[in-house]
């Protein structure tokens, strides 16, 4: 009876594990041009005063069980360079809820006129899990309990990157807790995002436009590194139009509508990898960003 407890949570874990490799293969699509917090600490802070981020994402057909992603984050630099940030992200795929829940400490070191330097470190809790009211049938399966008895695990993210007025290079450490694993019951993941690198120049093509080409790099656990390239046209902070193609064979793009230099509205769309074309339609994602102060911190 244990041998078949055992290979029923591994089932478990392994119907979590398939779940959530697509929204590691195409994480939110806000963390590449319009908060990039979500991909890099780092940046948490680079604006001084206080910037909120609302961001949705579920998959465009109405499949009951698809992947649905919230994420949450707020930060705020302060004058004398340093910064703190709040990042929480739930998702549910199924039977199986995911819970992040980071704090954020990031300093922002000026090394020449409109030149920093950019530190960041993220930690908090990482937790797995059923809800038993989500079950039709017995919910107290000793199969689930065992599941959620995992509890949450300590995890967090590391940053460095580099701007100026026009070049941003970028680097990161993601899920650290998955190298410090040492239980079996964790650390059998393969499907968790590894680290994330990128490169932006942004090119003024008139008063009013401005074109940002970017190209990423990022890991994925077990699975090939893939590769995004693509940019973000931009009219005067009011209206921008974006395009990412992924090496997954997957593309996102979208669009931001400005108000005030101060809220901001995104939606986009991003078509599912070649491995899953056949089977749904995408993610469909929608945005909401408020700065309480739009003065930079490289100002000083």
């Amino acid at each position: 009876m244990k041998q078949l407890y055992k290979y029923l949570a591994g089932l478990f874990i392994g119907i979590a594990t398939i779940h959530e490799v697509s929204a590691q293969l195409n994480p939110l699509g806000n963390m590449y041009f319009q908060n990039q917090y979500l991909g890099n600490p780092a940046f948490a802070g680079a604006e001084k005063g206080l910037n909120a981020n609302l961001v949705y994402r579920k998959q465009f057909n109405q499949i009951p069980g698809t992947p649905v992603t919230q994420s949450i984050t707020g930060d705020y630099g302060f004058a004398n360079r340093t910064a703190v940030g709040l990042n929480l992200s739930f998702e549910k795929s199924g039977l199986i809820n995911h819970t992040r829940f980071m704090a954020t400490y990031a300093y922002h070191l000026p090394i020449a006129e409109d030149k920093q330097v950019h530190f960041g470190l993220s930690l908090g809790v990482a937790r797995e899990y059923i809800n038993n009211r989500d079950i039709t049938g017995d919910s107290h399966d000793p199969v689930t309990n065992r599941f959620n008895d995992r509890g949450g695990k300590l995890d967090g993210d590391f940053g460095v990157a580099y701007t100026d007025k026009k070049l941003t290079l970028q680097a990161s450490v993601l899920n650290l807790g998955n190298y410090l694993e040492t239980d079996p019951n964790f650390a059998n993941g393969v499907n968790y995002a590894t680290f994330f690198t990128a490169v932006a120049y942004k090119i003024e093509l008139n008063n009013q436009f401005t074109a940002e080409p970017k190209i990423g790099y990022r890991g994925i656990k077990e699975f090939d590194n893939i590769l995004d390239v693509g940019a973000n046209f931009n009219y005067q902070n009011k209206f921008n139009v974006f395009g990412l193609y992924h090496t997954t064979e997957s593309a996102t793009f979208g669009f931001g509508v400005g108000y005030n230099n101060a809220l901001t509205f995104t939606g986009m769309y991003t078509t599912n990898t070649a491995a899953m074309k056949g089977y749904t339609n995408g993610d469909f994602e929608l945005g909401i960003n408020y700065r309480f102060s739009k003065k930079k911190t490289n100002n000083n």
